[in-house]
């Protein structure tokens, strides 16, 4: 800490008030921990204000692909005796790779016009807790002129100029074209920006995919983008399987946000433990599976939804829904009749029908989303998410049809432990209430691939456990290299530890359960998959968890090598002694974080 009195500071030159100033310079404890270095000028008086703030990161911060940055804050008093910030200022130099130019980013904010006087209540008449300006992203470059506290410089006024000159490079834009496809996973119909794009066609990593139903399989899809038409979108696909010879697709308009109402239609083939994939079911990299998928079954599905947002971060959906489902490979429907399982097509049921209506809320306070191509991803993994959902529905086998009733809550929360890193938690439950067929019943969201999902289980197999009443927990917990960066040469590589542990407790209740003897002869419950075995006898594979008993498999992982990979050792603790699960396993993804 020292004190001076000068218009520029010694050490760095900056140009610094007259008032007499007290320097308190910080930096992290190991300069690869996530923290700012820099100085805090405070005025040497009674008051204890701020007048400026000078931050950045260590030379060797563990930052992926920012070598510099420099954040410079202003502050004044007001006349009213208020201390304001009225510039803020932040200098980026982002180096991707060592063979490639580095980039310079800036970004200057600057305040005035400062009103402390009450607001007449009116002006806050609106839903949610910001209202935003229609015009305020399109403002015209004479509103700029006349609006900007600050002058442009020659080089930022010339901006404009040289990014049109950048596209008129001979070889940039076939460069950019292939590196957006990359990027985005869609191919754009259209290079010129004066003729933006109106069909996108992708995902790319769909076109060309295998499962043991369809063999080979080809896929074709597009989608709209809002330069066709700003309020309509649509997206679709058709597919073909060479080895069962026959055509999927879907059909979906789409939009984001806020207020859609959406008709789908989707034909096509899948494992039950595929409709929790976060990522499209045919994407090329899942396609690779750690255990042999036997269970699959086409469906036909017919969904409408409602999906309204509020500013807030209420999000509601209501959606009526039917489909049909018909079972191939080992899958089949064969009710409880006093007989055991058999491979005889005439005793099994062709094909289950459901119709049901769901409700779901979601509260996520403070949310805000990047709109990709693909999806919609949200930037601040701070918020809160709280989800409440339930379905009520009919089943049919022939004429018959009965009742089923699903309810799940969830929640997700992360935790920052400063330079220790982030925890995620996420805590979610639900119950069946009916008496159902299989599949109604809950099965866990099982992950069968080598690339590693977020809230999925990564060695239960599909529909290994089957429950109606359950409660799963995920917690990890990532490090930012705060072990790695205190060891001397691993230091150097930049790795950052990952640890987790996925818990799932599970029951199934009397009336569900096909392997008591009250439920032998009972028409609306179906033997369990499993499979048959060249001696004519019927093994199980979905089983009925012991409640005294949770699932639990823990992970230790390494992230950030070459700044682009996960790596992680899976390991299972309990329910080991199964036939046909594997106790241990290596999975991997693609994921780019800073």
């Amino acid at each position: 800490m020292s004190t001076y009195t000068k218009t520029r500071c010694a050490c760095c030159n900056i140009p610094i008030d007259t008032t007499r100033c007290i320097r308190v310079d910080f930096t992290p404890n190991n300069s690869q921990d996530f923290g700012f270095s820099g100085s805090l000028f405070v005025i040497a008086d009674s008051t204890y204000r701020i007048l400026r703030a000078d931050l950045g990161i260590p030379y060797r911060s563990d930052v992926n692909f920012v070598e510099r940055m420099r954040i410079l804050q202003d502050f004044a008093p007001l006349p009213t005796g208020e201390q304001v910030l009225i510039k803020d200022d932040m200098i980026v130099q982002l180096k991707v790779a060592n063979f490639l130019n580095k980039f310079h980013v800036r970004r200057t904010t600057e305040y005035r016009d400062f009103s402390f006087e009450e607001i007449p209540d009116k002006t806050f008449r609106f839903k949610g807790d910001t209202r935003l300006d229609p015009n305020a992203k399109m403002r015209t470059e004479e509103f700029w002129q006349e609006h900007r506290a600050d002058t442009l410089s020659f080089g930022e006024k010339r901006m404009g100029a040289f990014l049109e000159k950048l596209q008129k490079v001979k070889g940039f834009k076939p460069v950019l074209f292939v590196a957006k496809a990359f990027i985005e996973n869609f191919v754009e119909t259209s290079v010129d920006p004066k003729k933006p794009s109106k069909v996108d066609i992708g995902p790319v990593n769909t076109m060309i995919t295998h499962n043991a139903v369809d063999g080979l399989r080809l896929r074709a899809s597009a989608q709209t983008t809002a330069n066709l038409n700003p309020h309509l979108f649509l997206r679709s696909y058709i597919a073909y399987g060479f080895k069962d010879n026959k055509w999927k697709g879907l059909g979906e308009p789409r939009e984001y946000p806020v207020n859609n109402l959406t008709f789908t239609y989707n034909r096509d083939v899948m494992a039950p433990t595929d409709r929790f994939m976060p990522t499209d079911k045919d994407n090329v990299f899942v396609s690779f599976k750690w255990t042999k998928v036997e269970h699959m079954m086409y469906y036909e599905h017919f969904k409408l939804l409602w999906d309204y947002e509020i500013e807030n971060g209420w999000r509601f959906k209501l959606q009526a829904a039917t489909e049909k489902d018909e079972p191939t490979q080992q899958m089949f429907y064969q009710p409880l009749d006093g007989t055991p399982a058999s491979p005889d097509a005439t005793r099994h049921y062709s094909y289950l029908r459901t119709a049901d209506f769901k409700v779901d809320i979601s509260f996520q306070p403070g949310v805000t989303w990047i709109n990709t191509k693909q999806r919609r991803i949200p930037a601040n993994r701070d918020a809160p998410i709280y989800s409440l959902s339930h379905t009520a529905g009919l089943y049919s086998f022939g004429r018959a049809a009965y009742a089923y009733n699903l309810t799940e809550a969830s929640i997700y929360k992360r935790f920052w432990l400063r330079s220790w890193g982030k925890i995620d938690t996420y805590l979610k439950g639900g119950v069946q209430w009916n008496k159902v067929p299989y599949p109604m019943l809950i099965m866990p969201p099982a992950n069968l691939s080598y690339i590693k999902e977020d809230n999925m289980f990564e060695l239960i197999n599909n529909m290994e456990f089957l429950n109606d009443r359950y409660a799963s927990l995920m917690i990890s917990w990532d490090m930012n290299g705060k072990i790695f960066n205190r060891i001397p040469l691993l230091k150097k590589l930049k790795w950052r530890e990952y640890i987790a542990c996925n818990v799932l407790w599970g029951t199934l209740t009397k009336k569900n359960n096909p392997f008591l003897e009250r439920n032998a002869t009972d028409g609306r419950l179906l033997h369990f998959p499993g499979h048959f075995n060249a001696d004519g006898t019927y093994t199980y594979t979905s089983h009925a968890m012991d409640y005294r008993k949770p699932y639990v498999e823990v992970i230790a992982g390494i992230h950030n090598i070459f700044k682009i990979f996960h790596i992680e050792y899976v390991r299972r603790l309990t329910y080991t002694d199964t036939p046909g699960v594997d106790k241990w396993g290596i999975r991997g993804m693609f994921r780019i974080t800073f």
